[in-house]
């Protein structure tokens, strides 16, 4: 939730409302009025909750220490994602076969680090009309890192690139 979203307090008018506590006690339904006296008696907020319910729903709470708790959530939650890193290899058509074991080896060291691998072959000229030409080195490619990597899916054409995604396979 974000603070555009919550309704607080005064901004509260509803003419019923069902009010709960923050320790889990229930006031039952209430006017809005009557829940700002008692979240006020408390020296707490009165946060509407869930606007569609009938009545609307509002919670006496601490609006700061719950808003922080969520960002304090938010921040854990996003810590515990996993970045991905992809190195791209660029390849040409004309590249010779020495060349895309040196890159392939490249490849292979990235794919230890348990990063994903994207080759790209770089079609110039008249090689846009036949985007074949790049497929074969791509499958060249495949078969020298197939022992240590699966391909995440077919090799697919991008405008002047034919790429293919290699990722590490599970161990």
């Amino acid at each position: 939730m974000s603070k555009e979203e919550v309704l607080l307090n005064e901004e509260i008018n509803f003419p019923q409302v069902r009010c709960v506590g923050d320790e889990g006690e229930v006031f039952g339904i209430i006017s809005s009025m009557e829940a700002q006296k008692i979240a006020n008696s408390k020296g707490l907020d009165l946060v509407l909750i869930s606007p569609n319910a009938k009545p609307p729903v509002c919670k006496v709470m601490d609006y700061g220490k719950f808003r922080y708790q969520n960002e304090k959530k938010l921040k854990e939650a996003k810590k515990k994602q996993k970045q991905i890193e992809i190195k791209e290899i660029k390849l040409s058509t004309q590249i010779a076969q020495n060349d895309i074991n040196y890159k392939v080896k490249h490849a292979r060291e990235f794919i230890e680090e348990s990063k994903h691998v994207k080759f790209k072959v770089v079609l110039k000229g008249r090689e846009n009309n036949d985007p074949r030409v790049g497929l074969i080195v791509l499958e060249r490619v495949g078969a020298m890192m197939e022992d240590i990597a699966v391909p995440e899916k077919e090799p697919k054409t991008e405008g002047r690139y034919v790429s293919w995604l290699f990722v590490p396979k599970k161990k």
